[in-house]
C-alpha cells in the first residue's frame, strides 16, 4: 500500500510534466522548412515509384515529371466571391487562392493558400509520357476570363487541344468554396487529376498533422503525414482524398461513385495523391478552410476531413459539443468556458472521491510515518497494517488516480481541438481578447493561469515527502506560465477556467470533509 501511495504521487507528477513536455514539443520544435528555390526539382523530376500496398500493382501510373517551370504560367480565369479569389492558370489548374476575410490576414496582407512552386489543384496528368509532355506545354483556353459568384454559382469551360485528344474541363464554382467538375476527352486516354499539394498557409511553429488523407466508403481513414510517406499506394473504393494543413484543405470527392486513388512519394517523403479519371468523368472539389459548418452544409461526410491527430476519436465529438455551445451563446470564448464546466461536472463524482481520498491520506500521514518507523524492516507486515488503517478510515490510496487518468485524453483532446479549429481565427472573447487563435497581447490570461495554478496547489492536500518532487511542483506554475505566454488565448482561457473550477471543487470538498470530520468526532463522544 505504501507503493500505491507513492504511485499516486508519482502519477500526478508524471501527468503534469508529460503535458508540459507535450506542449513544449509543439511550441519549440519547428516544422521542416521548405526550400522554395529547390522545391520544384525535388517535387517533379523523379522516377515513378512502384505502386504497392492494399491493391494489386498495375501498369498504369501517373507521370511525375514536367518540362515547363510552373512560375511561367499566367492567370487565365479569375473566380471571385465575397470570401475568396481563385486564379486559374493556363494549365487549367487553380494556381492560387486568396482568402479575403480579415480574420485570415497574415502580416497585414490577404492570406494566399498555395505555394507558388507546389503542384496545383485540378492538375491533369496522363499515363502516356509523351502526351503528358505535350500537355505541359499546351495552354488551355477559357470561356470566361472573369467570374463573379455573387449570384451563388458560375460556370467556366476550359479547353486544351492536344495532337491526339481534346481535354474539356467544365467547372461550376459555388460561393461556399466547393465546385463541380466534369472532364471530357475526345479520345480514350488514361489520365489522373489531383487535389494538388497541401495548402502552405500555416505560419505557426506548432507541430500539427499536415499531409494527405484518403477516406474509403467503408469509413476507413488513411493519413499520410508530410515527411512520413514510405510507399506508393493504390486505393480503391474511395469517397474523398484531401491535401491539408492545419486550417485549410483541398479535397476531391464523389460520394456516389467510388474513386480510385494513387499516391506517389516525393524526395522529401511527402505524398502526392492522384484520382484516376475516365473518358467522361464527374467529381466534386472543395478548396478552403476546414470550417465544420461549411463542410457539413456541403455534405456531412466532408467533416471527416477535419482531424486532430491520434486523438481524433475523442476530439471530434468534443468539438461538436463546443460547436453546439457556440450555437447557444454565439461566442467561442464563452463556449470554451461552458465546455470546461461541462467536463468538470461530468468528472465531478470521480473527482469528489479522489479529492476526499487525498484528504484522508493527508490526515493519515502521521500514522503512516509511524507504521514505517515501526515495521520498516518487515515490508509485508507494514503493508498489512497500512491496509487495516486504510480500511478503518475509509481511505483509498488509489482513489485519486482514476480521475487523473481519465483527464489525460480529455486534456490532450481539448488542446488539439482549440489548436486546430479554424473557427477560432479572428474570434473575439471579451475586452482585450479579440482573437482566440492569437496570444494574449497583454499576457493577462497566462499570468492569471499561473496564479490560479499556484493557488490550486495551496488548496490541494499534499502528501509528498520527496524534496525534489516538492520543488518541481513549486516551480510548475512558473514554468507553465512561461510556456503559455505565446500560446493561443483560447487554449490559455481553457486552462485558466479549468483551474478556477478545480479550485471551486477543492473548496467545496474541503468544507465537506471538514464537516465529515466534525460529525465523526461528535459521534465518537
Amino acid at each position: 500500500m505504501e507503493q500505491q501511495n507513492d504511485l499516486q504521487k508519482r502519477l500526478l507528477l508524471a501527468l503534469t510534466l508529460s503535458f508540459v513536455v507535450f506542449i513544449a514539443f509543439d511550441l519549440f520544435m519547428p516544422k521542416t522548412a521548405t526550400n522554395l528555390e529547390n522545391n520544384q526539382t525535388a517535387k517533379t523530376e523523379q522516377s515513378v515509384p512502384q505502386i504497392a500496398n492494399d491493391v494489386k500493382t498495375e501498369t498504369e501510373s501517373p507521370v511525375l515529371s514536367t518540362s515547363t517551370p510552373i512560375s511561367t504560367f499566367k492567370a487565365l480565369t479569375t473566380v471571385t466571391s465575397d470570401n475568396f479569389i481563385y486564379e486559374i492558370d493556363e494549365m487549367g489548374r487553380i494556381a492560387q487562392v486568396t482568402m479575403l476575410e480579415k480574420k485570415y490576414e497574415y502580416k497585414g496582407k490577404k492570406l494566399k493558400l498555395l505555394d507558388p512552386l507546389s503542384v496545383k489543384p485540378l492538375e491533369l496528368r496522363f499515363a502516356d509520357v509523351e502526351l503528358n509532355k505535350e500537355a505541359t506545354k499546351t495552354a488551355y483556353t477559357t470561356s470566361s476570363s472573369k467570374v463573379d459568384l455573387n449570384s451563388g454559382s458560375a460556370k467556366v469551360v476550359l479547353t486544351q487541344k492536344l495532337s491526339s485528344t481534346t481535354v474539356t474541363k467544365e467547372l461550376i464554382f459555388y460561393k461556399d468554396g466547393h465546385y463541380d467538375i466534369n472532364i471530357k476527352l475526345s479520345t480514350p486516354q488514361q489520365y489522373f487529376i489531383m487535389p494538388g499539394e497541401r495548402p502552405k498557409a500555416d505560419h505557426t511553429r506548432y507541430m500539427v498533422v499536415e499531409g494527405v488523407m484518403i477516406k474509403k466508403k467503408t469509413g476507413e481513414l488513411k493519413i499520410i503525414e508530410d515527411g512520413d510517406a514510405e510507399d506508393a499506394l493504390t486505393v480503391s473504393d474511395v469517397e474523398f482524398t484531401s491535401s491539408f494543413d492545419r486550417y485549410f484543405t483541398s479535397i476531391l470527392y464523389n460520394f456516389k461513385t467510388p474513386l480510385k486513388v494513387y499516391t506517389q512519394v516525393t524526395k522529401e517523403e511527402d505524398a502526392l495523391v492522384f484520382v484516376k479519371g475516365e473518358e467522361n468523368f464527374t467529381l466534386h472539389g472543395y478548396l478552403g478552410a476546414k470550417e465544420f459548418k461549411v463542410l457539413k452544409n456541403i455534405n456531412p461526410n466532408l467533416t471527416d476531413a477535419i482531424e486532430y491527430g491520434l486523438i481524433t476519436m475523442i476530439a471530434k465529438p468534443l468539438f461538436k459539443v463546443l460547436n453546439w455551445l457556440h450555437g447557444l451563446v454565439g461566442n467561442w470564448g464563452w463556449a470554451i468556458v461552458l465546455v470546461t464546466l461541462l467536463i468538470k461536472l461530468i468528472l465531478f463524482p470521480l473527482s469528489y472521491k479522489g479529492m476526499m481520498s487525498m484528504q484522508r491520506l493527508k490526515d493519515l500521514a502521521p500514522q503512516m510515518k509511524a507504521l514505517k518507523e515501526k515495521y520498516g524492516k518487515d515490508p509485508q507486515k507494514m503493508n498489512m497494517k497500512m491496509m487495516e488503517m486504510y480500511k478503518k478510515n475509509g481511505a483509498n490510496p488509489m482513489g485519486g488516480c482514476l480521475p487523473m487518468i481519465l483527464q489525460i485524453p480529455i486534456f490532450f483532446s481539448i488542446y488539439r481541438v482549440l489548436l486546430n479549429s479554424v473557427e477560432l481565427q479572428g474570434a473575439p472573447w471579451t475586452l482585450w481578447i479579440t482573437d482566440l487563435s492569437q496570444m494574449d497581447p497583454y499576457y493577462v490570461l497566462p499570468i492569471l493561469m499561473g496564479a490560479s495554478m499556484w493557488y490550486q496547489q495551496k488548496l490541494t492536500p499534499n502528501t509528498m515527502t520527496d524534496p525534489m518532487q516538492q520543488k518541481i511542483f513549486q516551480f510548475l506554475p512558473v514554468v507553465m506560465t512561461v510556456f503559455f505566454i505565446t500560446f493561443p488565448s483560447g487554449l490559455v482561457l481553457y486552462w485558466l477556467v479549468n483551474n478556477l473550477f478545480t479550485i471551486g471543487q477543492q473548496v467545496v470538498i474541503n468544507k465537506a470533509y471538514k464537516k465529515q470530520k466534525i460529525a465523526k468526532l461528535a459521534s465518537q463522544k
